[in-house]
């Protein structure tokens, strides 16, 4: 069952893929941490000079959609599965 959520989260910790493209390591939402296992699936959307990053986390139990805009600068946690 997948909850939707989409409210800003805080990332603790972010790797880089080639092309220095952020990803997200370790998320904190509602007072808990989540420790993301691999770099996940991801997809960049461009329109213009606007880029957005869509992604599918796992923290190995749970699985999480984001949305980063602003190059890795702010992020949306769109949902969980519960």
């Amino acid at each position: 069952m997948t909850q939707s959520i989409n409210k800003p989260v805080i990332i603790t910790a972010l790797g880089f893929r080639k092309g220095l493209m952020a990803y997200p390591k370790r998320m904190e939402f509602d007072g808990k941490s989540y420790d993301f296992i691999d770099a996940g699936l991801s997809c960049v959307v461009s329109k213009g000079e606007r880029l957005v990053q869509l992604l599918t986390m796992t923290d190995g139990t749970r699985e999480f959609k984001l949305r980063s805009d602003n190059r890795g600068g702010s992020w949306t946690l769109l949902s969980m599965s519960v």
